[in-house]
């Protein structure tokens, strides 16, 4: 083999390692923990934050959030081999190591805690590191493994980002910071059961008890559809706290209006593929819910 070919396979094997590196930090769930980080910024203070500060602020989260995300995919590698959504993850195909994986998602998380700490301020890096052990070993590691309730509970660290958000512009916790992550906690549960029911026979064949496994589908059908009601009350109370106007009170309903229609579908129909509609809506449902946010601050300053 020539000098050229080994080059060019060389070159071939570097790019599939970055590819595979890439793809274990869920880049496209990491982008929008970063989202509503950055609106948790915005929304922090009256006028908007540095441009520096956002950005720097944006890559510590972010890096600690792909580690948590890499971190998820090592725990999770036999489990993924054996489920149809997740068997051509890198980790549980063999194209990365356990040492590779675990090198990159240390240097991930070191290099994101060393920028919020020096760069933002101590409280949001201690933060971020707690929700990183929170997704990547009490939930991942315990709760998916041991309860229905795991997604609810262990639904917090991902919930965090806002409040991340705004810590790392005013370095303390407001209760307006908190009404934001009950929003995505409160969207979460029906946002990942969906999925789960739509994913049902997968979660049952590696014994994870995920609550349509553990209680059956209409059982969850019936969670999801108490959650979107929860769901739509607690987004009403930004506006009900002074934190928002009309803007976002109207948009907010006619969102979660949507979201219940789905949930309310769901339950009455047996088309199997109402559940993976419900979860894409609920996607988009949360990034204009945060989008709607931004504006209406924007045009109440």
């Amino acid at each position: 083999m020539s000098n050229s070919q080994l080059t060019i396979r060389s070159v071939g094997s570097f790019t599939g390692l970055l590819k595979d590196l890439y793809e274990i930090t869920k880049p496209k769930v990491v982008f929008m923990l970063v989202i509503t980080a950055i609106v948790g910024m915005v929304l922090a203070t009256p006028t908007v934050p540095s441009l520096s500060l956002i950005i720097v602020a944006s890559l510590g989260i972010g890096f600690l959030s792909a580690a948590a995300a890499a971190l998820n995919h090592i725990v999770d590698q036999k489990i993924d081999a054996k489920m149809a959504r997740t068997y051509n993850r890198p980790i549980a195909k063999g194209r990365l190591t356990n040492s590779q994986a675990v090198a990159f998602s240390l240097l991930l998380a070191f290099s994101g805690f060393v920028l919020l700490y020096f760069e933002v301020n101590p409280l949001t890096a201690w933060l971020t590191l707690a929700s990183l052990f929170g997704y990547a070993v009490v939930y991942t590691l315990v709760l998916k493994r041991l309860t229905p309730q795991n997604i609810v509970i262990g639904g917090l660290a991902g919930a965090m980002p806002p409040l991340l958000g705004w810590t790392s512009v005013t370095a303390e916790i407001h209760p307006h910071a908190l009404l934001l992550v009950m929003i995505i906690f409160t969207w979460t549960p029906p946002h990942f059961w969906a999925l789960a029911i739509h994913r049902k026979d997968d979660y049952a064949r590696v014994n994870i008890p995920m609550l349509p496994v553990t209680h059956g589908i209409e059982f969850t059908k019936n969670a999801i559809m108490l959650y979107t009601v929860m769901l739509t009350l607690v987004c009403i109370l930004p506006y009900l706290t002074g934190m928002t106007g009309l803007l976002y009170l109207t948009v907010s309903l006619v969102l979660n209006a949507g979201f219940i229609r789905y949930a309310w579908l769901l339950k009455v129909k047996k088309d199997k593929q109402i559940a993976m509609d419900t979860f894409k809506y609920s996607i988009w449902h949360l990034l204009a819910l945060f989008i709607v946010l931004l504006a209406d601050h924007f045009i109440a300053i």
